[in-house]
């Protein structure tokens, strides 16, 4: 059925209780800094604890779209910590040195925000020209009918898919391939519970397998990016997927097995009838050269040296100068997403240049914590915190206090493996249906119920955190991705 865009216009937004309570309490944290000192903390490490506390609260409490929280950390940084900021607080010059205001509007235009601009574009193209939904129906083919081999059929697939889409795009294409499937099944068939979780499990899992897989891959980079002496993130495109993809199928084959053993089905046959062909139009033509040429790019880079972050402006600048894509593809990116990537950024370089960072580490004594001990700590933090708030919120304030623990050599685990460890962790949250899109997308077809949500989600975030903390860290130092 349509839905009507425009019976909200006009009417005022209803504020809920929970954001009233957030937006008071996060005025009071952010006033605390200002009135109460902290031993050790400079005045400027001060007003940025004041910023960190306020994103902490609207993001929790969803006060302001997550977007603009990302914006309104970027201006408040501006205002009291930048060179051109109107509250800049009295610093001895040896001990701090205002931020150029610069550098914290240049957040929103980090290469990081370019890679994923880049992977939005041919998200987008892909849907545009029905390229995803086409190889979807060529892909399920070789699959069969046996329920099982459906299931596997179209995780693998959505993963792969996935890997190079938004999480949120992949999984609304693929229920709307999959919801005629789940039609014809009998009532009462827990196949029809099994198949639409299915598709957002993959989604999240997917994601993990490239830099532009889910936006929490994007911060840890552009977080591992400003704090190289060189400023360029020190793990390329390929050297992510060479250590993701293989947990990606080890949670995968993980999630397989649980949805199999859960909800097993009644039906012995599946007979899935997907129509339609390629897009033959020489615009449809242009965009497939311009995705795999790319993809090729960015796993190549080893051979020809040019960053993932100038190959994902490549399909930028040709899908706009073919008019392969238009002004209204361009109103229809994720800009949002871009934002809060953006304001992550923003938030790891005010904790960074103020000493924060180093305060929170000098809090706690962790010299008798084993690097195995932390990587765990950081992996279940994360994977605790995005199954109630968003796994991008989730990666903005850890990523940033993790960089500051490990930079400064309180323990010996690398800042790479900090940040990249969050970041995974996020994606392995999918108990609820707030804690992603696709788990939301997915419980909105009426199938599931959040007791099976949560159920499935938190055994197969359980046991794919598990094996993470037990086999990550070997595997990527292993592969040289991370130092011995």
């Amino acid at each position: 059925m349509p839905i009507d865009t425009t019976a909200n216009i006009g009417r005022p937004r209803v504020i809920s209780t929970v954001q009233w309570i957030g937006l008071i309490i996060g005025i009071i944290v952010f006033l605390i800094p200002f009135f109460i000192e902290f031993q050790n903390l400079s005045p400027a490490g001060h007003r940025m604890l004041s910023i960190f506390f306020l994103a902490i609260v609207f993001w929790l409490a969803e006060v302001v779209p997550m977007f603009a929280t990302a914006v309104l950390i970027i201006l408040l940084e501006i205002l009291f910590l930048s060179n051109k900021g109107i509250f800049i607080p009295h610093c001895n010059p040896a001990v701090f040195t205002p931020v150029p205001y610069k550098k914290l509007l240049a957040a929103l235009a980090d290469p990081v925000i370019i890679l994923f601009m880049g992977g939005f574009f041919l998200a987008d193209g892909a849907t545009k020209y029905r390229m995803d939904r086409n190889l979807a129906r060529v892909m399920l083919k070789p699959f069969g009918t046996r329920p099982s081999m459906i299931i596997l059929g179209f995780m693998l697939i959505t993963a792969i898919f996935s890997m190079f889409m938004s999480n949120t795009a992949t999984t609304a294409t693929f229920m709307a391939v999959m919801l005629p499937v789940m039609a014809g099944l009998p009532k009462g068939d827990r196949l029809r519970i099994a198949l639409p979780l299915c598709i957002p499990i993959a989604a999240n899992i997917g994601g993990i397998g490239t830099p532009i897989g889910t936006p929490p891959n994007a911060i840890a980079l552009g977080a591992l990016a400003k704090a190289s002496p060189d400023g360029n993130a020190p793990i390329a495109f390929i050297q992510w997927m060479t250590g993701a993809v293989p947990l990606m199928l080890i949670f995968l084959t993980v999630a397989f097995i649980v949805l199999n053993l859960l909800f097993k089905s009644d039906t012995k046959h599946i007979k899935i009838e997907l129509d339609g062909s390629f897009d033959k139009s020489p615009q449809a033509f242009i965009f497939y050269a311009t995705f795999a040429g790319t993809v090729i790019l960015w796993m190549t880079e080893a051979l020809h040296g040019i960053n993932s972050n100038i190959v994902g402006f490549i399909p930028i600048v040709v899908l706009s100068c073919t008019r392969v894509m238009g002004i209204s593809d361009l109103k229809n990116l994720e800009w949002h997403v871009l934002w809060l990537v953006a304001g992550g950024i923003s938030l790891g370089i005010g904790i960074g240049a103020t000493g924060m960072g180093e305060w929170f580490v000098g809090l706690f004594d962790w010299t008798h914590m084993t690097p195995f001990v932390l990587v765990s700590m950081l992996t279940l933090a994360s994977l605790i915190c995005s199954t109630f708030i968003s796994n991008s919120a989730t990666t903005n304030l850890l990523v940033p206090i993790a960089l500051s623990l490990t930079i400064s050599e309180a323990v010996p685990l690398s800042p790479v493996a900090a940040a990249v460890f969050i970041a995974v962790g996020s994606s392995m949250a999918m108990a609820l249906p707030i804690s992603t899109p696709p788990n939301a997308i997915a419980y909105a077809c009426g199938e599931i119920s959040a007791r099976n949500m949560a159920i499935t989600g938190s055994i197969i975030g359980g046991i794919c955190w598990l094996i993470f903390i037990l086999i990550g860290p070997s595997l990527w130092e292993y592969l040289g991705i991370l130092p011995h």
